[in-house]
């Protein structure tokens, strides 16, 4: 299939470069999202920046910010952005064992009581309408101070946006993350359909 809008060509956006560098670096491949996004390039600009911040925190550990921004995405439902964050996950060092049992975090032994109240907090704000409510925050609050449950509500909102542009937009899914997806997720139920 086809996305709704075609990413520009890279070789068309120099001005972009060191961004995209950075992108790179850091997820092994370029997102198709950020070269649709470059269509509006203050909207490029806008996002790198939060995208950053957000990512870049030093407030919350790296392999949680990625098993958030993963249950997230499987909780919304955009394939595209469930094969990036798996993918992410795995390059932040979670074994695939761990990353399979992301869906099941609740019952899990893999998974400790800080993790569990994120994760939770990450599916249940996903949904529409959100599920969140005091006792989310109760249980985050037994593990994490303030500024690391606003760092965790960050990726979470962050990836809301991204699973919103990506699954209106078809975004398809660049090699790396595909690949990934069809041999860590399949077995959930998970199949790139219209990101193929």
């Amino acid at each position: 299939m086809a996305p709704h809008l075609d990413p520009l060509p890279r070789e068309s956006l120099p001005e972009f470069e060191p961004i995209f560098q950075m992108v790179e670096g850091a997820m092994g491949f370029l997102p198709n999202s950020l070269l649709t996004m470059a269509r509006w390039p203050e909207l490029l600009q806008a996002f790198a920046g939060l995208a950053g911040t957000v990512n870049l925190s030093p407030k919350l550990d790296p392999e949680l910010r990625s098993l958030v921004a993963f249950v997230t995405s499987n909780a919304s439902g955009c394939r595209y952005c469930q094969a990036h964050t798996s993918h992410g996950t795995h390059r932040q060092g979670v074994d695939a064992e761990k990353l399979h049992d992301a869906f099941a975090f609740e019952t899990s032994d893999r998974f400790d009581g800080a993790e569990r109240a994120a994760l939770r907090l990450a599916r249940d704000a996903a949904l529409v309408p959100s599920r969140v409510g005091r006792e989310h925050f109760d249980a985050l609050r037994a593990h994490f101070d303030d500024d690391e449950i606003l760092a965790i509500v960050a990726v979470i909102s962050l990836f809301g946006w991204l699973n919103r542009w990506n699954d209106t937009l078809a975004t398809t899914l660049e090699d790396g993350p595909l690949a990934f997806g069809r041999e860590h997720l399949a077995a959930q139920g998970w199949d790139p359909e219209k990101h193929a």
